[in-house]
């Protein structure tokens, strides 16, 4: 199974490739995927990374599992493809982006636009069994994507994390809170969102202020 990953992140993720850990999360991933239905295709596990580079990363938005119904999940978190129904966190997301910035509720879920401004849409989890949220997690992934977590930190400067729900919240501890900004509120899920933890957290403008206070390019939501 040949994982593809943008050659920008072959540097800071060496490590992590040539990790034990890494090689028994492979095999599993080999085992899965020609056992069972898995999301997302193998050609698309590595999307986040191969539509935001390293040196071009900005802001990290991070998820926890891919989407497990056919046709949905597609390596970047919170996306789906263009003309898939909008699944409900989704839909709340568009929806404080026009409470927020104004913007009008695109037709397309495609969030490949976000992506090539510079935001790394992470899933903490990248894959999943059709049906089974969670199905992979504990198998290696999360210890991945926190080194991904961490390096980001690490190395760069002035990044925007934004982290919804108590699973994100928990990331928290990687990053360094004063080199960048953290960005936190309940989960975009209807479950949170109704009960008042995410409409009107205004993280797009935020972010954006964030970043013109910086003089780099603001991020067209």
């Amino acid at each position: 199974m040949t994982l593809q990953i943008h050659s920008s992140w072959e540097k800071p993720l060496q490590t992590e490739f040539e990790s034990l850990a890494f090689k028994q999360l492979i095999a599993f991933l080999k085992t899965e995927y020609s056992t069972h239905r898995c999301y997302p295709p193998k050609n698309q596990i590595f999307n986040a990374f191969e539509y935001c580079p390293f040196d071009r990363v900005k802001v990290i938005l991070l998820g926890q599992d891919p989407y497990h119904g056919m046709g949905q999940a597609q390596g970047l978190s919170f996306s789906v493809p263009k003309n898939i129904k909008h699944p409900p966190s989704l839909i709340n997301i568009f929806k404080e982006i026009e409470n927020d910035l104004g913007n009008p509720y695109p037709k397309s879920g495609n969030l490949e636009r976000w992506a090539k401004q510079g935001i790394l849409l992470l899933n903490a989890t990248l894959t999943v069994r059709e049906g089974e949220a969670g199905s992979h997690q504990k198998k290696g992934w999360e210890t991945f994507t926190n080194a991904i977590i961490k390096k980001l930190s690490e190395e760069k400067e002035g990044l925007i994390f934004l982290l919804w729900g108590g699973f994100a919240k928990q990331k928290a501890k990687y990053i360094n809170a004063q080199k960048h900004l953290i960005l936190t509120s309940g989960h975009p899920s209807p479950l949170s969102a109704n009960r008042g933890f995410w409409f009107g957290n205004k993280h797009f403008s935020k972010s954006n202020a964030y970043l013109k206070g910086r003089g780099e390019t603001t991020i067209d939501w």
